[in-house]
């Protein structure tokens, strides 16, 4: 009986040490290093390993192991995700269409949403001499 309680105990000291290490870990980590979503999200995976040894500790087996099982797909779709959306260093085709986004902002035809909210707010009245640009604003009530 008491066998089983030290065993349970050493389990909660071994995931508690874990815990504060990957802490440690989390906390010195350079922000402006390169990849550093991937590096925390692979120092999370400690504090996973962590709670799992500490759910087997307290003797919740089920839970232990959904968690086991879940929480590795859960952090694959984060990074996943990440990749897609925001990692410029990495992925290469999202460089791709950053770069695409930037050659249509330098059209002269094409104008950005905040530009043209800008115009409006400033009823704004732009004309050349030539004729060949003219910009200008109109006020629409909602009671017309």
């Amino acid at each position: 009986m008491y066998i089983i309680q030290y065993i349970q105990s050493f389990l909660l000291i071994i995931s508690a040490i874990f815990i504060i290490i990957a802490a440690i870990g989390i906390i010195s980590l350079n922000k402006d290093m390169k990849n550093v979503v991937y590096a925390r999200i692979h120092i999370i995976g400690i504090f996973d390993m962590s709670v799992v040894l500490a759910l087997i500790g307290l003797g919740e087996y089920l839970l232990a192991g959904i968690y086991f099982i879940l929480v590795p797909f859960t952090a694959h779709a984060i990074a996943y995700a990440y990749y897609k959306s925001e990692d410029t260093l990495n992925n290469k085709s999202l460089e791709d269409k950053i770069k695409e986004e930037e050659d249509i902002t330098e059209n002269p035809f094409i104008f950005s949403k905040e530009d043209i909210q800008k115009a409006e707010k400033e009823d704004l009245v732009v004309d050349t001499s030539d004729g060949a640009l003219s910009l200008s604003t109109l006020k629409i009530s909602e009671d017309e």
